[in-house]
């Protein structure tokens, strides 16, 4: 009682004197049940094919923001989350604030998907594993992937174009470009090819299921120790993906001599300045595999599909992207690592893809001790919403055309830190957005040289956010092999 009714009622007439409103708070649920409510009423159909998308995905915070204003609390449960969309106050917490805000602890079956890798750990431990990360993901080392990457892509434009001849051939490019992401994050991170890693994706899509499941539900103390239906599952697939990663440690270990993949860079020992051993034992290896599984491959790999399907729709720009890459690939050669940086019209579409399309469009923190954010007293264990999507369309930062694909807004730096932050901000921002970028700026490249594309007919626009945001209903692209 005392937990979810007196506390939650004391917050919100906390935040209520401060002016910050917010639907009613309702014992144990929360607001969780309008979320589920709003969200499946806005999945029943598709809408047009433009880029007004905000309503869709998250339909329950643009009617709470026309209520209440910008800023608004929600309950989650019983845990109070404070909406914030103003970019200054984004800055303030993610970078003034870092050491008191962390990330909010993820639900079970979330934990079993990215395992208690960089996504779900804390405090020093975490310090610990994003330094040994780091070092993996420099650009320097991601760079020596990009032979590698350009030939897994070659051999499946390849497949794309085999008997085709001239003809029109229509691809539902979400599926294949989460098979080619898959196969890269394979190769380039654990040594290993797509068909040896492929058993590991197929059960962690079985997991994303059973964390959609969860996601919008409240999770009752202890619930999660308790041996029903789908908490065996759960146990099921954790196991199955462990012993899975635990062969390809095996035989990294056998091989790794001359290897510069990021399984060799996690279990390989290194001292600091101060000889302290960084070297991660067993479980932590297997922890960050099973995390940067899944994120390697859904972050790309979305990116990847939105941005196929708006220079589909947009064909002035997929022929402006093509001139460049003509002219930067000398007679159709690869992109290099040496010309990547000169592919800069790609740069553009790939940046105002993640503004309309981030592939997380929402960031969640907590707080872990009372702070002062702007002009609010926010108590500890305050968790805050951070809809990005909603900040990357808002016409007051972006101008009247923040709704419509316009890659030049990027062509000069300009817009504030918190107004454009698809790999989040400050000391905890995305570790893997170096490789995420470079390996999507050669795909694409590569696609748009080789085939011209239009949207489909059979394309319906239904962007929703399934963990990540994607089309609900695929990505049916018509292709042409350019001769």
């Amino acid at each position: 009682m005392y937990l979810n009714l007196w506390i939650p009622l004391k917050i919100q007439l906390h935040f209520r004197r401060q002016g910050i409103r917010g639907p009613n708070y309702h014992p144990i649920y929360g607001n969780t049940e309008e979320i589920k409510k709003h969200i499946a009423e806005a999945r029943t159909k598709p809408m047009p094919f433009n880029h007004e998308i905000v309503q869709r995905v998250f339909p329950h915070f643009c009617m709470w923001s026309g209520i209440y204003g910008k800023i608004f609390i929600f309950w989650f449960g019983s845990n109070v989350r404070l909406n914030i969309t103003e970019p200054k106050m984004i800055k303030e917490l993610m970078l003034n604030h870092y050491k008191e805000v962390d990330k909010v602890p993820l639900n079970p079956p979330l934990t079993d998907l990215v395992g208690q890798g960089l996504p779900g750990i804390f405090g020093k431990k975490w310090a610990l594993h994003r330094k040994i990360t780091n070092q993996a993901f420099k650009m320097e080392k991601v760079k020596e992937w990009v032979p590698e990457i350009v030939m897994i892509t070659m051999t499946t434009l390849k497949k794309w174009g085999e008997g085709r001849g001239d003809d029109e051939f229509e691809i539902e490019v979400h599926k294949e470009l989460h098979d080619l992401s898959a196969d890269i994050i394979s190769r380039t991170a654990f040594g290993s090819s797509y068909e040896e890693g492929k058993r590991i994706f197929e059960l962690q899509d079985q997991q994303i299921i059973n964390t959609l499941q969860a996601m919008n539900s409240v999770q009752y103390p202890g619930f999660r120790f308790l041996p029903t239906k789908k908490n065996m599952m759960r146990w099921k697939l954790d196991r199955e993906i462990r012993e899975l990663v635990k062969n390809l440690i095996g035989k990294n270990n056998n091989t790794r001599k001359n290897s510069n993949n990021l399984l060799n860079l996690l279990i390989s020992a290194s001292q600091n300045t101060n000889g302290e051993d960084l070297q991660f034992d067993a479980e932590e290896v297997i922890n960050e595999c099973k995390s940067f599984y899944f994120a390697g491959k859904e972050t790309t790999a979305n990116l990847l599909t939105w941005a196929i399907l708006l220079l589909a729709l947009h064909q002035e720009w997929q022929a402006k992207a093509r001139e460049e890459i003509i002219r930067v690939c000398k007679a159709n050669e690869p992109v290099n690592a040496e010309n990547l940086n000169d592919l800069e019209i790609v740069n553009m579409i790939l940046y105002e893809t993640l503004r309309l399309y981030p592939p997380v469009p929402l960031l969640t923190r907590q707080t872990s001790k009372n702070i002062k954010l702007g002009r609010l007293n926010v108590p500890a264990q305050t968790q805050f919403n951070l809809p990005m999507i909603d900040v990357h369309h808002n016409v007051e930062i972006w101008g009247e055309d923040a709704n419509e694909f316009n890659p030049l807004r990027f062509s000069e730096p300009g817009k504030p830190l918190g107004a454009f932050f698809p790999f989040s901000l400050g000391p905890r921002n995305c570790v893997g957005q170096n490789l995420a970028m470079v390996e999507s700026k050669i795909v694409l490249a590569m696609i748009i040289q080789h085939f011209s594309f239009v949207v489909s007919p059979l394309y319906a626009h239904a962007p929703t956010m399934l963990l990540t945001l994607q089309p609900q209903f695929g990505a049916q692209v018509l292709f042409r092999r350019r001769t």
